[in-house]
């Protein structure tokens, strides 16, 4: 069992570079397909939000998917299906085929990302400590591994739709070797209902939705910040402070490097303090960092605040969905991606909302916003202690051993 308990967390983490991978390699690659079909930013900005609506809707299909056939079935499946469309946008002659091609593995990926997180708490709860954020580390992994591939790729002088094949062959056997690492479907319930969270033949069906409807709440906001950062950290250190375009891009870089330490640190800090410590004081830091980047006159304070942004952040999300998944686990698939697709539009909608509010001040004031939310979201950590994360304060395992080779 320990052997095949390894196994199963290796193939997660391949799961999870590979959705890394698979996104970075078509966000790298925007330019070249939006030069490709002939439209502007405009209309491209229009044809990215069939990407979003697509994968939420296919998070929530996911989501009843997974408890009723298995993780080990709509993981490889859809991870399969996504690297086989990553090919399409690049194929694309024209606007409205584009618009299918990104529908279409839009859909692909929002399974995939509700299938391998279904699965990660199940392997969370095998382990019996906490193992969520070195999961969601990995994802970072795979857009470093998607931005060296296409540079490798320019290099030789292929083009988007060789390197998009590529990649999507080699994504499609990923996939499906990796699938029989997974945790047999009725090992994954055997788990669920000896695990730590609530038995789901015992659980109050009106307290589990209301904190359902709480924990994608906070991800609602966690991922609006995140969204926010993403699209609007250099524009600050450009136009707000002035600083060049090549130092402006740390900004984001910054942010970026910090929340993928904060998320290798994480699992370590929930096993020794609890998620919602993790929770609440990682919000906390990323309400300093966001009002310090806001208010600072200085680039370098600028980067500080970024920095801290990232850190706080990084350890939110994947103690939320850890939790919706754990306080039902017959349930697990769907709770997670009710958190994650909530979550998801979120940080579609966070560069949005912070432009929308640039007609009204300034951008480094309107990120005091995400002040608001992230202080809101600290505030309303305590949540977390109504489920306990395995090997986390507050588990009824807390004190049990972890399986044999299960060291990090």
């Amino acid at each position: 069992m320990e052997r095949s308990l390894r196994a199963a967390r290796v193939a997660t983490y391949v799961y999870f570079v590979l959705c890394g991978t698979l996104m970075g390699a078509w966000v790298v690659h925007i330019p070249a397909v939006e030069a490709r079909v002939g439209i502007g930013h405009a209309a491209l900005g229009g044809l990215l939000v069939l990407l979003g609506l697509g994968a939420f809707g296919g998070m929530r299909a996911a989501g009843r998917l997974t408890d009723r056939l298995g993780a080990r079935t709509v993981v490889p499946a859809s991870g399969a299906v996504c690297a086989a469309s990553l090919v399409l946008p690049a194929l694309a002659p024209n606007p409205w085929t584009l618009a299918g091609a990104l529908l279409v593995f839009g859909f692909a990926n929002g399974c995939l990302d509700v299938g391998m997180n279904a699965h990660a708490v199940h392997v969370e709860k095998a382990y019996r400590r906490p193992v969520m954020s070195g999961f969601h580390a990995t994802f970072s992994v795979g857009g470093v591994i998607a931005a060296g591939a296409a540079a490798a790729a320019t290099a030789v002088g292929a083009g988007p739709v060789a390197t998009l094949a590529v990649l999507g062959a080699l994504g499609v056997a990923t996939a499906l070797l990796a699938a029989r690492a997974l945790l047999p479907d009725a090992a994954a319930a055997d788990e669920a209902e000896e695990g730590t969270g609530t038995p789901a033949a015992t659980a109050d069906r009106g307290q589990v939705r209301r904190q359902i409807r709480i924990f994608a709440a906070l991800a609602l906001m966690v991922m609006l910040s995140e969204g926010a950062a993403n699209d609007w950290s250099a524009l600050h250190l450009r136009d707000v402070l002035g600083a060049p375009a090549s130092t402006a891009a740390l900004a984001y870089g910054a942010f970026a490097a910090a929340m993928t330490t904060g998320r290798l640190l994480a699992d370590r800090i929930v096993s020794r303090h609890g998620p919602t410590a993790v929770l609440r004081h990682g919000a906390a830091t990323a309400a300093v960092g966001i009002t310090i980047a806001a208010l600072t006159p200085w680039v370098w304070a600028a980067f500080l605040g970024w920095a801290l942004f990232g850190l706080g952040l990084s350890g939110c999300v994947p103690q939320l969905l850890s939790a919706a998944g754990h306080v039902d686990p017959a349930a697990a698939g769907a709770n997670v991606s009710r958190v994650a697709g909530l979550g998801y539009l979120g940080m579609l909608a966070g560069p949005a909302v912070i432009g929308w509010l640039t007609h009204l001040t300034a951008l480094n004031h309107a990120f005091l916003l995400l002040t608001l939310m992230c202080a809101a979201t600290a505030a309303t950590a305590g949540i977390l202690r109504t489920t306990a994360t395995p090997g986390s304060p507050g588990s009824d395992r807390a004190a049990s051993p972890a399986p044999a080779g299960s060291s990090r």
